[in-house]
C-alpha cells in the first residue's frame, strides 16, 4: 500500500478530477441563455467535489477533513442533480458522453462513501485505543 503524501495520491481526488473536464465538453451544446443559470450550477458543482477532497486534506484537523469528504459528497449529488435536470430539459446532445459521466458520479460517490465510513471506523478505533490507554494511566496511579 502506497503512503499518501498529498491529496493528489487520493483516488477520489484522482476520480474527482477528471469529471469536470467532461462536465464542461458536455456544456459546450448548451443553450446560451443557460450561461449564468444551470450552467454555470454545473461547473461550480463539478469543480467543488475534487477542490473540496483537496481543501479538507489541508486542514489540520481529522473533523474538518471529514466535513470537507462531506461536502465534497454534496457536490457530487448537486452536480448530478442538475445533470438529471439538464436531461429532462433536453439540453443533452451528447448522451454517451451523458451516460459516461453519470457513471462517474456514481463510481465517485461510493468511492467518497466508503472512505469516509473507513476513515470514521479508524477514527472510533483510534478514540477507543487512546480512551484505554487514558483508563490505563489512571488505574496504574493507584
Amino acid at each position: 500500500m502506497n503512503k499518501i503524501k498529498s491529496y493528489k495520491d487520493l483516488l477520489i481526488w484522482q476520480k474527482g478530477i477528471s469529471i469536470p473536464n467532461l462536465v464542461y465538453t458536455l456544456l459546450k451544446s448548451f443553450p446560451n441563455e443557460e450561461m449564468y443559470a444551470l450552467t454555470s450550477q454545473l461547473k461550480s458543482s463539478t469543480i467543488s467535489v475534487p477542490s473540496n477532497i483537496a481543501e479538507g486534506f489541508g486542514r489540520n484537523s481529522v473533523k474538518s477533513y471529514l466535513n470537507f469528504l462531506k461536502i465534497s459528497r454534496g457536490s457530487l449529488f448537486e452536480l448530478e442533480t442538475q445533470l438529471i435536470i439538464t436531461e429532462n430539459q433536453n439540453y443533452i446532445q451528447d448522451i454517451e458522453l451523458y451516460n459516461k459521466i453519470m457513471g462517474l458520479i456514481i463510481e465517485e460517490g461510493k468511492m467518497i462513501n466508503s472512505y469516509i465510513n473507513k476513515f470514521e471506523q479508524n477514527l472510533k478505533k483510534l478514540c477507543l485505543i487512546r480512551s484505554l490507554s487514558n483508563v490505563k494511566l489512571l488505574t496504574n496511579d493507584y
